[in-house]
Formats: C-alpha cells, sequence, structure tokens
C-alpha cells in the first residue's frame, strides 16, 4: 500500500511537470477570471469518465475541457465528444494533447450562450450526457444550463465541495436551498467522491467533490413550475425568517394568518423554516397559495 500511494506521488509529480512544459511551449497564462485549475493527478480524470458511466453509443458534452486531460479519458470512453471552451489561447494546446483522439470537437464559445439541446442533438445521436470538471466560477449557472436542457441521460460534474453540498442536502440541513429544490425538481444527485487541490494546478483553496445527477420526470405534484419556483425562491429569500413570514413578504398578497392556515391544513409547524420542506410539501403550499 506504500509504494502505490508513494508511486501515485510521483506519477502527480511527474505529470506536474510535463504540463508545465506544455503551457510553457504555448506560452500560455492562467485567468482567475475564468475559474482555471487543470488536473495534473492522471487517476482524477480516469475516475470522473468512469463515473459517467459511459457507452460506445453516448454523445458527451463537456464544458470548459481546459488542457484535455478528462477530454481524453472521455473519448476513450464515448462515441463523440463535444467541448466547449471559451480560452482561445487553450485551442492549441487541446490540438496538442488531443492529437490521438478522433471522436471530438472543440466548439469555440460561451457554453452558457450556446444553445445546449440544439448543439447536442445536431448529429442525431440519442444517448447523451455531460461530463465536466466545471470552472468554479459559473457551477450553478451551467448546471441549471444542463438540466433545463432535458437532453441528457446523466450529468457528471467536479465543483468546489461546498457546491456539491448544496446540490445533494437533504431538507433541514444547514447546505439544504432553493438551488438544491432545483435540482431535485429536475434529477436525483449523488455525491461520488472528494478531489484534493493538490491534484490541480494551481492548487485551489478548497477541496472539489464528482458529483453524478441523474435526470427524471418533473415531480407530478406540481402543476404550474414558474410559480412552484416562485414559492420556493420566496420561502428562502430569508433564511432566518419563519415560512410564514417569508409567504406574507413574499409578493403572493397574503395576510399572515393565512399563510398560517395554510401551513396548518398541510400538516406544517407554523414556526418551521423554509429548509425544513421538501418538494411535495412546497407543491402543496403553492397550490394553496395559487387557489387564494
Amino acid at each position: 500500500m506504500k509504494n502505490k500511494t508513494k508511486n501515485r506521488k510521483y506519477a502527480t509529480t511527474d505529470e506536474a511537470e510535463k504540463i508545465k512544459a506544455l503551457l510553457a511551449r504555448h506560452k500560455f497564462r492562467f485567468s482567475k477570471s475564468m475559474g482555471q485549475n487543470f488536473l495534473i493527478n492522471p487517476e482524477i480524470p480516469e475516475r470522473i469518465a468512469d463515473s459517467a458511466r459511459l457507452a460506445r453509443d453516448t454523445h458527451v458534452l463537456e464544458i470548459g475541457p481546459g488542457i484535455g486531460a478528462l477530454t481524453a479519458e472521455l473519448c476513450r470512453r464515448a462515441g463523440f465528444v463535444t467541448a466547449v471552451e471559451l480560452d482561445t489561447a487553450l485551442l492549441p494546446i487541446l490540438e496538442e494533447t488531443l492529437q490521438k483522439c478522433e471522436n471530438y470537437e472543440i466548439v469555440r464559445g460561451d457554453a452558457m450562450k450556446l444553445g445546449i439541446r440544439e448543439l447536442m442533438t445536431r448529429r442525431g445521436e440519442t444517448r447523451l450526457a455531460a461530463c465536466s470538471n466545471l470552472p468554479y466560477n459559473i457551477t450553478a449557472p451551467a448546471i441549471a444550463a444542463m438540466l433545463e436542457a432535458g437532453v441528457f441521460e446523466s450529468i457528471t460534474i467536479m465543483v468546489q465541495r461546498e457546491a456539491a453540498r448544496r446540490v445533494c442536502a437533504l431538507p433541514g440541513t444547514p447546505d439544504y436551498g432553493a438551488f438544491t429544490v432545483f435540482i431535485n425538481y429536475h434529477a436525483d444527485a449523488e455525491a461520488l467522491f472528494d478531489v484534493p487541490p493538490e491534484s490541480f494546478m494551481p492548487a485551489p483553496k478548497v477541496t472539489s467533490s464528482v458529483v453524478r445527477l441523474t435526470p427524471h420526470a418533473p415531480p407530478p405534484e406540481i402543476e404550474d413550475a414558474d410559480f412552484f419556483f416562485r414559492v420556493v425562491r420566496a420561502a428562502f429569500a430569508q433564511r432566518r425568517k419563519t415560512l410564514v413570514n417569508a409567504l406574507v413578504s413574499g409578493g403572493f398578497g397574503l395576510p399572515k394568518d393565512a399563510a398560517a392556515d395554510m401551513l396548518t391544513a398541510e400538516g406544517i409547524d407554523v414556526l418551521a423554516r423554509g429548509e425544513t420542506l421538501g418538494i411535495p410539501e412546497f407543491a402543496a403550499l403553492a397550490r394553496r397559495i395559487a387557489d387564494f
């Protein structure tokens, strides 16, 4: 076991030196605004790609391929990879690192401004997945865009551990919030494994986590998704407020006694806060408020 750990350490060091030389050849400079942290431990891209459970007929979306460490592993497992990269300085680097791969395309642009559904369905494949080491600065909008595209069998992502905890949180826990409810509306979330800072270049100040989302159909008890999420946002707008007070100030025109009666009718404590409710409870409240 000791030798195995030691070999992993040296492999990571060797890989780091190779990456430094690669970046130096291309005179690349890291961009803090783009949240760039490249993997230098070769085991991590392999684990992430394995966790995505890809098939040879799967078309995979990768947002932010960086220098292509994960991209190469995805190409080995999937039928085709579409990688979206905003930083044009990385394009010649990707051309070098992916020279042995043929089943991929680099799309230049901002993933948040592209139509993900259109991008992924244009080739005609029916099995679609997403797998990315997401840039930290676009974590929430990128996850939302992929889920709302409604085309993926699975979404496997590496994000900051703090973000992963919000994605996978349970009702009643400190990390549970409106974004968690959004995730639960669209998918089942599973935390897979952590990745330490020293696995990256430059090393971030936080630990990262890999999460797998498995999209499902919207919960049948939700009749109006827009209004449902309006209620959810109101419940979490001021976390210290009780749910009664949050709903009263949520712009629904509810007097306090009416809000309290709605909670009581659904078997919810009038002193409860939004973070204690799951989707069924929020859906029931949304129906009552809509009928008020």
